[in-house]
Formats: C-alpha cells, sequence, structure tokens
C-alpha cells in the first residue's frame, strides 16, 4: 500500500474511533456488529418463540420453573455455583444467607435469587452473550415476562471486559450483608488468576486442599483496614451456611467454578476476535471501495493484517491455556456434575475428549478448550478461523523448545492433534486440504 493511502487509512481510523469515543457509544453499538440492534439468534430467542406459541408453559414453584428453564436450555443443575456478594443485577436480593445461584452448559448461563428474576445470558454465533431478564413471578398462563436485559451492559459491556459484551466471574471482598468492600481491590478470574485470589465472596464446596482460597468467608473493616482470614472449612454442602433447601442443590461445585472461568474468559476472547476481523474487514471494504480497488474480506493493508495476528494470537493463547494458572492438589468436586460436563462431548474411537479432567496441577487432560466445537468458533469470519486453524496446526506439529506454546509437551500436542483432526469437521477439512492429514500428523 501506497504512503498516501496508509496515511489516509490511519486518519480514518483515527477520526471514526475519535467520534465514536466523543459520542460515548461503543464500537460494537456501531456497524458492522450493531450489537443491540440485531436480532438475537440464540438458544433462548428460539425458546422464547416456542412460549409465545403455547408449545412451551412454565408453571409451578420458583423453583418448578427454574428447572424448567434449565431442562428447556439443556443445563444441568449440578452446575450450580454460589456467589453472596452484592456484584450483580439483583444486588438488593442477595446477601450471605440468600446467595444468587448460577447454572451454565457451553452455551448459556441461568442466575436466579429466590424471589427475584431468573436472568438468562445465551450465546449468540455473532453477538456474544445476550442478556434476558425472565419474570415468571404471577404471570397469567405459564407465559413469563422476557425482555432482551440492555441494563446488564453497564458491567458486562465493558466495564470488567475489554471492549465486548462479556461474562466473567469477579473475586471481592463482602461483608456480613454481602456489600463489596471495593477499596481493598476486585479481580475479574481467568485461568491465568492465582488459586489464592479466587472466590472472594462466593462459596465452595468439593475442595480439600490446603491452598487457601477467598471462598466462605466474610470480610470486616476496621480503621480502613481489611480484616480478611481465609477459610478453613471444606464443606462437601452448605447447610451450615444458609438455608440449602430453597435451591435445587446444597452445593457450590469448585470444578464448575474453575471452569465456568475458563469458558467465560475463552468466549470473550472469541467474542472479540469476532467483532475485531468483522470490523476490520469493513474498514477495508470501505477503503478499497474509496480507492476503487477489488473488494476482498482477505485482509490487504497492514492494518488489517495487524488487527488480524493479533485477534489470533489471543484467541490461541486462551484455547491452549497460556499462563494458566497452577491448581494445587485436592479439586475433587462433584460426580454429578463431572458426568454432566463430560455428556455429549465429541470423543474419538479411542475415547478421548477434549473435555476430559486432570485437576491435578491443571484443570484438562489435554490443554485445548473444548469451546473450538462451539457455534462462535465455527461462526468466525473464515479469513480469522483459517489462520487460527493454520497456527493451531503449526503449534501442535512445532517442536521448536522457543515457540510460543513450548510448555505443551510432545505427547500432549498429540493428542491434542488427534482428537481434532478426528472429531472437528473444520480442522480436518482445513489441515487435510492444507498439507496431506497423514503427512502432517506429529511423529513420535
Amino acid at each position: 500500500m501506497s504512503l498516501r493511502r496508509a496515511l489516509f487509512a490511519t486518519a480514518t481510523g483515527l477520526a471514526v474511533a475519535a467520534t465514536v469515543c466523543a459520542q460515548g457509544i461503543p464500537d460494537y453499538e456501531q456497524p458492522p456488529v450493531s450489537y443491540s440492534a440485531t436480532p438475537a439468534n440464540d438458544a433462548f430467542a428460539k425458546l422464547q418463540q416456542r412460549l409465545a406459541s403455547g408449545e412451551l408453559t412454565f408453571a409451578g414453584s420458583e423453583k418448578q420453573i427454574l428447572q424448567a428453564v434449565l431442562d428447556a436450555m439443556g443445563v444441568p443443575a449440578s452446575s450450580q455455583i454460589l456467589v453472596f456478594s452484592k456484584t450483580s443485577l439483583q444486588r438488593g436480593r442477595i446477601r450471605p444467607d440468600r446467595p444468587r445461584a448460577l447454572y451454565y452448559s457451553d452455551t448459556a448461563y441461568i442466575g436466579w435469587v429466590p424471589g427475584g428474576l431468573i436472568e438468562v445470558v445465551a450465546i449468540d454465533p455473532q453477538l456474544g452473550p445476550v442478556f434476558y431478564a425472565v419474570d415468571a413471578r404471577s404471570q397469567p398462563g405459564g407465559k413469563p415476562k422476557i425482555e432482551r436485559d440492555g441494563d446488564c451492559l453497564r458491567c458486562h459491556g465493558g466495564s470488567f471486559v475489554r471492549d465486548v459484551p462479556g461474562v466473567f466471574i469477579r473475586s471481592v471482598f463482602a461483608d456480613d450483608t454481602g456489600e463489596p468492600l471495593l477499596r481493598h481491590g476486585t479481580v475479574v478470574v481467568d485461568d491465568e488468576t492465582p488459586f489464592e485470589q479466587r472466590w472472594g465472596g462466593w462459596y465452595v464446596t468439593g475442595y480439600k486442599g490446603t491452598a487457601p482460597h477467598r471462598g466462605n468467608v466474610l470480610s470486616t473493616e476496621r480503621d480502613n483496614q481489611l480484616q480478611f482470614t481465609p477459610s478453613t472449612q471444606r464443606p462437601d454442602e452448605l447447610s451450615g451456611f444458609f438455608a440449602t433447601p430453597e435451591y435445587l442443590r446444597p452445593t457450590s461445585d469448585v470444578v464448575a467454578l474453575l471452569i465456568a472461568e475458563h469458558q467465560m474468559a475463552m468466549q470473550n476472547s472469541l467474542t472479540r476476535a469476532n467483532f475485531m476481523a468483522r470490523k476490520m474487514t469493513a474498514y477495508q471494504h470501505g477503503l478499497q471501495t474509496t480507492f476503487k480497488e477489488t473488494v476482498t474480506d482477505e485482509p490487504a493493508y497492514d492494518s488489517v493484517k495487524s488487527v488480524f495476528a493479533s485477534a489470533v494470537q489471543d484467541v490461541l493463547d486462551h484455547l491452549l491455556f497460556r499462563k494458566a494458572a497452577p491448581l494445587p492438589t485436592g479439586v475433587k468436586g462433584h460426580a454429578d456434575f463431572r458426568a454432566a460436563f463430560a455428556r455429549q462431548t465429541p470423543r474419538t474411537a479411542s475415547g478421548l475428549a477434549l473435555k476430559d479432567l486432570q485437576l491435578e496441577d491443571r484443570l484438562f487432560a489435554q490443554r485445548c478448550s473444548y469451546l473450538i466445537y462451539s457455534d462462535t468458533f465455527r461462526g468466525l469470519p473464515e479469513t480469522l478461523k483459517v489462520r487460527i486453524l493454520d497456527r493451531l496446526q503449526a503449534v501442535l506439529t512445532s517442536r521448536d523448545p522457543k515457540d510460543r506454546y513450548a510448555y505443551l509437551p510432545a505427547d500432549e500436542k498429540q493428542r491434542i492433534y488427534a482428537i481434532l483432526i478426528e472429531t472437528h469437521p473444520d480442522v480436518k477439512r482445513r489441515w487435510s486440504a492444507k498439507t496431506g492429514a497423514a503427512a502432517n500428523t506429529p511423529s513420535e
């Protein structure tokens, strides 16, 4: 690209960014994403159609309606995790003796506090997380009031997740009312968060180790100084903390917490990569039209190539658990959740899957995220997705000790490669077409 065009491209990008910033409108609310203005195509949007037609109704007690929503969305009750800090939409209802329950699957999160709304976050392949509020209380005919909830974006639209609508777990110091003592810090938890900083304001069951974490304990202040001592309790259930019969389960599973933290960070990376690629492709189309060049999706300008390269690296870093904090011994969790999590996952003929848990030193036996199978990943712009798959193939066949992902031993790379090329249609098609699967299978 000529110097004139490079300068024009830079000036145009800065002008657009300045205009958006001045208006106080997030990038994702602008074309080509237009997040709030775009109709959602997620699983819950489809569920709404069944409710509207009368094919599906919700009736009974709050717990019964909650269970019906979980069943309809394919979300296991065994995924229940419980937060008692006032750090979400229904903060006025949340307290240590009435925590907020969160349930999830690979594609949805369901939140609920007794006496309150059911909150739904469904993952749309193109929009990322879409937020809904469900009021099933005293609604006639079993047809709950459902609204796409833009208020959630005040926190989930960039305050804690960079530049995109996101999902996340926070660790805070919470007092005996559940109020977070924010002057003493807050942590958005992901794979890299040290174990000892996790779960402030959360209940935790199924952990039997000695390494401390911040769960299961309240904090106080004295003379503006934090008073906090990690709990030594290692409960299997939570009846000693609050009235558990109000909830679907008496647990807040440690394995469910760990997997949710990975899944949310991975999802946010995919959402960000999707939005960046679409934005830069639209930007390139505009320049190519202006300069009467052939309009292409393939990155043509250095600035566009740079953004694509950054997105590829961010996705690969999350996908391959780069810089993931080690786990201590004693992470056990509940068998019900482990079984539910492993259900309906792609497996090789020999029985290997990316959802196989290790729970010793690291979360998974194979450090490649199962969200590579997700509709979000498979729906990435093709020009971005093929770059991710090509780089992933290079990583898994590399034996260079200086490679960015050299922390993955050869045998683990071999297992990941074998699982993906056998179970992932996009991988098999791309890698086989690119160089021939047999020729590039990692050697012993």
